[in-house]
């Protein structure tokens, strides 16, 4: 028997940090190339919007059972084999000759990335000492900041610089190494055996599907059409059938009894509109900076820095900060903020009215501080949304907790991309650049709204969050810490 002692922790927290940090950077890194992809593949701003969401969905619904599976099968064993079917997906989408094939391809990548994620992190954490666990989180919270500011300025990058297919074919390499080294230097472990609430994925899944196809549908045909309400109807009702087999599961996917406490409830409230209005917000963006102005892709990238980069820099001091005040105030403040940031952007864009500050950038120079307002708004959501959560349940639930929050945050941003895709093809479409501003205005409007509902349900959360409650990095999925029991490979 192999014992995890006998391997480095800083070798395991590297190898795990090259794959957290591959698959974080994915979900944003194919937004700045979706207009390259449009002129390659065709089809409408629905096709472009289900080449996010496919990964979104799958990614969202796959978390929690993967970990589970984790616990049963082995971690490790669980952790490659996600890594390699991300690897496989992402050469899929490289080949895609269709728009229906890449979306089918990146919908295999977020399963994929469903087992990454949550085994990453639970991987990395067992390799340290409790008392250096933090430390870890730290880490990871900083490689997910990088992710969301390196995806649309990589993304841009290689487009420009090479070709939108190699957004996708960088990710073999990498994922092929990473996985054979994961077999020879990680450890296996697993944890409880939990009991797997099969029935309740597909429904979860089939909800999020019908209801997100039948947004997108709504934007093509209108509300009223045939084909649109059914759609809705049957995501309603699959929606229904989940919250009663979840309240009769014995081990249920999203557990009832934590949304029967206030402050739970609203501080996912506020995660789901957080994520809407994030991901909705960058959708829209990126069509707009490169179909509605003209920028180049790497250009679109760099002028999203100052709204993508503030949490690298905004995001700890917030942290720290809600260990002082609570993360009542800064949750609330924070998607306020979002919220005023968004909705300026969305009524200067498309004239020349608004604040000038040169940068060398022309008329970019109004859109920089309205960006910086909504990215330090965003930096102090993200770090306090979690821990709100969190910060509501006892020590025993905080992986399932987690699991939920996490969940529904992927679910958010699927949402949203929907819901101000929808307002976007009702005002306008992507056929010239007065149809790009006609519809983005609006929806980014919409943005703004979703990230505005979050801050008033956010009231709700409690004031502190408990103390004794270990709070994960945002955006990931953590495991109960418990001592895991090393396996032989």
């Amino acid at each position: 028997m192999e014992h995890a002692k006998e391997r480095s922790p800083a070798l395991v927290l590297v190898l795990t940090a090259v794959a957290f940090f591959m698959v974080a950077l994915d979900a944003l890194v194919v937004v700045t190339a979706l207009p390259a992809i449009h002129r390659s593949l065709g089809g409408s701003v629905g096709t472009l919007e289900w080449s996010v969401n496919s990964y979104g969905l799958t990614f969202a619904a796959g978390i929690v059972t993967a970990a589970a599976l984790g616990d049963r099968l082995g971690r490790r064993l669980m952790y490659v084999a996600g890594l390699l079917l991300f690897t496989v997906a992402s050469a899929a989408c490289a080949l895609a000759p269709t728009a229906a094939a890449l979306i089918a391809a990146r919908a295999v990548q977020g399963l994929g990335a469903a087992a990454v994620t949550p085994l990453s992190m639970t991987i990395a954490t067992s390799a340290f000492p409790p008392a250096k666990r933090g430390s870890v989180m730290g880490i990871i919270g900083a490689i997910a900041g990088l992710a969301v500011a390196g995806g649309p300025l990589v993304g841009g990058g290689v487009v420009q610089g090479l070709d939108w297919h190699w957004i996708f074919w960088i990710n073999v390499p990498v994922g092929l190494v990473a996985a054979v080294l994961s077999i020879a230097k990680l450890p296996e472990y697993r944890g409880p055996a939990a009991r797997l609430d099969l029935p309740g994925v597909p429904l979860v899944t089939g909800a999020a599907v019908t209801l997100t196809w039948g947004l997108i549908q709504a934007g093509d045909s209108g509300w009223t059409a045939a084909r649109t309400l059914t759609l809705l109807v049957a995501g309603v009702v699959l929606l229904a059938a989940f919250v009663v087999r979840e309240r009769r599961a014995a081990a249920p996917m999203l557990p009832p009894r934590l949304f029967r406490s206030v402050p739970f409830a609203a501080a996912n409230g506020a995660a789901f509109m957080m994520n809407a209005a994030i991901m909705a917000a960058a959708f829209l963006t990126v069509q707009y900076f490169q179909l509605g102005i003209g920028y180049g892709p790497m250009a679109t990238g760099l002028r999203l820095l100052p709204w993508t980069a503030t949490p690298m820099i905004v995001a700890p001091l917030a942290g720290t900060l809600a260990d002082r005040i609570g993360t009542r105030p800064l949750l609330v403040t924070g998607l306020l903020l979002q919220a005023a940031g968004l909705g300026w952007v969305a009524e200067i864009a498309g004239s020349g009215s608004g604040f000038g500050f040169g940068f060398g950038f022309g008329g970019y120079g109004r859109f920089v501080l309205p960006l910086i307002i909504a990215g330090v708004g965003i930096s102090m959501a993200i770090p306090t949304v979690t821990a709100a959560a969190l910060g509501t349940v006892e020590s025993a639930d905080i992986g399932r907790a987690s699991g939920v929050v996490n969940t529904l945050q992927r679910f958010g941003g699927a949402f949203g991309i929907a819901i101000a895709t929808a307002v976007f093809s009702a005002h306008g479409h992507l056929g010239s650049a007065a149809s790009v501003t006609a519809g983005y205005r609006p929806a980014l409007a919409v943005a703004a709204l979703l990230s505005l509902i979050g801050s008033v349900i956010a009231l709700a959360v409690g004031k502190r969050r408990r103390a004794s409650a270990p709070v994960p990095a945002p955006s990931t999925e953590a495991v109960p810490h418990v001592v895991p029991q090393p396996v032989s490979r």
